[in-house]
């Protein structure tokens, strides 16, 4: 499946400035520092972040070292993604989803094995 029909809604850079009232440089530096996952998407291939990993105030909190975790364990910015919005039938659910319930040392123990 491709990772555009995988995630349901993309929030652009542009758009994630705007709403938290920062430099769009900001954003760059978020994804850069390994506080938001990025990848270029859509017609015009813009990057954008996926809407689940974002709140009103900013990025979603636990997303930092869960990232920091896929990362070492060899991720890409796309895998990652990919892994965190796929269906895992013994959490039971999307690890996103478990992550914006708060539920991040299971995610982040279940991502430290993906690295051996």
């Amino acid at each position: 499946m491709a990772l555009e029909d995988l995630v349901e809604q993309w929030d652009y850079f542009p758009d994630l400035a705007e709403k938290w009232g920062v430099p769009v440089t900001r954003v760059h530096n978020m994804v850069s520092e390994g506080r938001l996952l990025a990848t270029s998407i859509g017609p015009r291939n813009a990057r954008a972040v996926p809407a689940l990993f974002v709140t009103e105030e900013g990025p979603l909190e636990p997303l930092r070292g869960t990232v920091s975790v896929l990362k070492d364990a060899g991720f890409t910015d796309e895998q990652a993604i990919r892994w965190l919005y796929t269906e895992d039938e013994s959490l039971p659910g999307r690890p996103v989803d478990a992550l914006r319930e708060g539920r991040k040392t299971e995610i982040r123990r279940r991502a430290q094995v993906l690295g051996w």
